[in-house]
């Protein structure tokens, strides 16, 4: 009778499954029979992307080799990202990325999803078995502790790496950033922070410093995280998860700018790394940056062509930042982003057909890209297109309601927004973050450039006021005021500047003025920040006009 452990000890690629995947049959062939050649016996072969990765949902695969360039479709960078996101590798499962092509943007692109190995073309028998054998033996020596993560069984993986720690002083390093990510997910930080500070004391290890950065802004100890990961990355500039990490801490201290100027230099770096465009489009976004966020969000629209992260909201952003990039601008740069929004618009109907709302949320984006380049028919007959079906839609869903609101105010059917946001606000009133869009477009339901002017003018007229400089104050409130009349604060800040004069003159004038601003009010939602201040001011006046 035949020992099978020792069979398989002798021969470790006999007992696991193969997938080789190259557009390239005399590779694919070589491939095999060079494996074959090693003792492994399951292996199944394809030259596209897709074909494998439906493989692997119904098949488990122990070892991938797959090649970096696929011809048209995906590539392996595509594979791999498709397969970590499906969870359809196990953590015991090996996957080498075989490429010809050895540019720095590729390897850094699909180091994001961390493959196990390189190897680059050509390949022989030699060199594809001294790699294999290697992280064969690695797989089968920790696979116990893989297979407890895989389960999700964290206390168990935790006791097993440290029965393994005196036992296999080989794969010690492994076994140490391992048990210490365990200790972070199970939120054992002190546990977790002195392997990191034993390491670092015995060596600047990167991952051991991000590992102390990871505790440090979940701790929300932000100027530490700072310096540490800043130091990080200027030591270790290709190391990209530092600077993700980096851009999140800078972002929670309330620093968005450098946060943004982070996220610029990382994607500069690794140029494939759709998610991380992402973020820094909505960070850009945030930080009212719109050339940046659309440059962002052309990379991510681009990116996701044959990724798993594509979406149809990728070109919602984009067509929404460049609609507001080309408000009112009808030079030359103006009608070119209003060009490329309305056909990235009509490029997401094309590609997202089935998905709900795509169609009214692209022609709502339309009418307003139309009505911000001075088309109003063409405006009014993007909107007609979907009205009467908006108006059929009971609960409509609130960022497509926003998206309409917005240009409803942009085609001065301002009534009609405002009952539309009104009761978006009723129906949502605990979604603080819905509630905070809400509020802003009531405040400021003018285009990109138009708010920026307001919004200095408002800080321009708190300093007047805090200045004693009441009659300045008036001015600049009232200027800011005839670009957004209906903004919450910005009337209550001109009632409150107007009160104050009052008190020192008794001119019943001042006290008309302001009661027309609080009457501007009459229609602000409960929900609204501005709201409190608003009865308060609305009290106040009635005494003082009785």
């Amino acid at each position: 009778m035949t020992d099978t452990k020792s069979t398989s000890a002798a021969n470790p690629f006999g007992k696991l499954s193969y997938l080789v995947i190259d557009d390239f049959e005399n590779f694919r062939v070589s491939i095999r029979e060079m494996l074959r050649s090693c003792g492994a016996e399951r292996i199944e072969t394809f030259a596209k992307a897709a074909p494998a990765i439906q493989h692997c949902a119904y098949n488990h695969v122990d070892v991938v080799l797959c090649d970096f360039n696929l011809g048209e479709g995906k590539n392996g960078q595509h594979v791999l990202e498709e397969l970590r996101h499906k969870k359809l590798l196990k953590r015991s499962s090996i996957f080498l990325m075989v490429t010809a092509e050895t540019s720095k943007e590729m390897v850094m692109g699909a180091r994001e999803y961390q493959p196990d190995a390189y190897l680059t073309k050509p390949i022989n028998r030699s060199v594809l078995k001294k790699r294999l054998d290697s992280l064969i033996r690695q797989r089968n020596a920790l696979l116990p502790i893989n297979r407890e993560i895989d389960l999700e069984n964290y206390p168990e993986a935790i006791s097993l790496c440290l029965k393994y720690l005196p036992t296999q002083p080989r794969y010690k390093t492994w076994l140490l950033k391992t048990l210490a990510d365990l200790y972070f997910q199970v939120g054992d930080f002190s546990h977790a922070l002195k392997i990191y500070d034993d390491v670092l004391g015995q060596r600047d290890l990167s991952w051991a410093r991000l590992g102390k950065g990871r505790i440090q802004v979940a701790t929300e100890n932000y100027p530490e995280a700072i310096s540490n990961l800043s130091d990080l990355v200027e030591k270790h500039p290709d190391y990209m998860e530092a600077y993700d990490l980096l851009a999140e801490a800078l972002e929670r201290k309330g620093q968005p700018t450098q946060a943004q100027k982070i996220l610029e230099k990382a994607a500069d770096l690794s140029p494939n790394a759709l998610l991380r465009h992402k973020q820094l489009a909505n960070l850009a976004t945030s930080n009212q940056d719109l050339p940046t966020a659309s440059d962002a969000w052309r990379q991510t629209v681009t990116l996701g062509t044959h990724s798993i992260h594509d979406s149809s909201d990728h070109y919602l952003q984009l067509g929404s930042s460049l609609s507001d990039l080309s408000e009112g601008d009808t030079s030359t740069d103006g009608q070119g982003w209003a060009s490329e929004a309305l056909a990235i618009l009509r490029r997401m109907e094309r590609r997202f057909p089935e998905e709900e709302n795509v169609k009214l949320r692209s022609r709502v984006v339309q009418s307003r890209v139309h009505a911000g380049q001075g088309s109003l028919k063409e405006a009014n007959k993007a909107l007609e297109s979907v009205k009467d079906e908006l108006a059929t839609i009971e609960n409509l869903d609130p960022e497509l309601g926003l998206d309409y609101a917005k240009t409803l105010f942009r085609l001065d059917e301002h009534d009609e927004a405002k009952q539309l946001l009104g009761k978006l606000a009723h129906r949502c009133e605990n979604d603080p973050s819905l509630l905070q869009k809400i509020e802003n477009l009531l405040d400021e339901p003018v285009g990109f450039q138009q708010k920026l002017k307001a919004r200095s003018l408002n800080r321009n007229g708190i300093k007047a006021f805090e200045d004693g400089n009441l009659d300045e104050a008036i001015r600049i409130f009232s200027e800011a005021l005839s670009i957004v009349p209906d903004h919450a604060a910005l009337n209550l800040n001109l009632t409150q500047v107007l009160i104050k004069k009052y008190q020192g003159s008794e001119d019943q004038s001042l006290i008309r003025d302001a009661q027309k601003h609080i009457a501007r009010l009459d229609s602000l939602p409960e929900q609204h920040r501005q709201y409190r201040r608003l009865v308060s001011l609305r009290q106040k006046l009635k005494g003082m006009s009785a």
